[in-house]
């Protein structure tokens, strides 16, 4: 890979790790479900105009709104609320395990000893991790996994339905999902006027970096290094995001790092390793895409 095209994987992998301690600065002044509903009516109003997509797309789209935008976004951020970053992080990236199993389930994959080891490497992390000092209370935590779910299960039906381009895919997921989250938020929460107009540079910050640099930058580049590059050297930069996502949280939000986090968060971030990392003979850019 190109130096150039090197650095801009590592820089997409540092706007997502640090997007995990922009949520937890955001939450602190926004309630989680609003700081998610003006996120997505962010990202829609950028896209949404720009990205038109065919009526027959609607319903796929709709669908895919609650499971990866309400499921797996809003979860994310109620989650993370009361958990510490990096570890949220290392639980978030469970979606992978479960999108593996769910693939070997309802697609009927062949998991491979490979994959199954990295399955056990990642459920074993996250054994450690509930032995130590910083896994999140029990309702948190079980978010944080609905979170990552929601997120495999988004990956099967992307994987099944049609083929929506990744810019298109975002906006109109954002559209569908804003009124789902803002329903959630005005039900659930309070003191959401009072909060808009008392939010600071964090609140309105976390709004704007979620949406733009995250969401639409960040996955920007990533699809064009997709298009340009083998599956298989772009994909594991991606293991990178936990690991600085905790080293990010120790240095700025003050998080610990005990034992527990690092023997556990490693054998997730191992696990994951196994399952998505292709071993073998390297492929042509046509190959990977095929």
């Amino acid at each position: 890979m190109p130096l150039r095209d090197l650095a801009l994987g590592l820089g997409v992998v540092a706007i997502w790790a640090l997007n995990i301690i922009v949520i937890k600065l955001g939450v602190a002044e926004l309630p989680p479900l609003l700081l998610t509903t003006l996120r997505f009516l962010l990202v829609a109003a950028l896209l949404v105009p720009f990205h038109p997509v065919a009526r027959h797309q609607l319903p796929f789209l709709a669908l895919l709104s609650l499971t990866f935008g309400t499921l797996h976004f809003a979860m994310l951020f109620i989650g993370l609320e009361q958990a510490e970053a990096g570890t949220g992080a290392l639980l978030v990236q469970m979606g992978t395990p479960f999108a593996t199993l769910l693939a070997v389930l309802f697609l009927k994959e062949r998991l491979g000893p490979r994959r199954l080891a990295g399955l056990v490497l990642s459920f074993a992390g996250i054994v450690v991790l509930a032995g130590g000092p910083t896994l999140p209370a029990p309702l948190p935590t079980a978010l944080l996994l609905v979170s990552a779910l929601g997120w495999a299960i988004s990956q099967l039906l992307i994987k099944q339905g049609p083929n929506v381009p990744p810019m298109a895919l975002a906006g109109w997921v954002a559209l569908f999902a804003t009124p789902q989250v803002a329903l959630g938020s005005w039900w659930f929460e309070q003191g959401q006027v009072v909060a808009l107009a008392e939010a600071g540079w964090a609140g309105w910050g976390a709004v704007f970096y979620t949406a733009v640099m995250s969401s639409i930058l960040a996955y920007g580049v990533w699809y064009g290094l997709l298009r340009r590059h083998p599956v298989n050297r772009v994909v594991p930069m991606v293991l990178l995001v936990p690991v600085l996502a905790v080293g990010l949280g120790v240095m700025l939000l003050g998080d610990g790092l005990g034992p527990h986090k690092l023997v556990g968060g490693g054998l997730v971030v191992a696990g994951i390793a196994l399952i998505v990392l292709r071993l073998g003979p390297r492929r042509t850019p046509a190959e990977a895409s095929s």
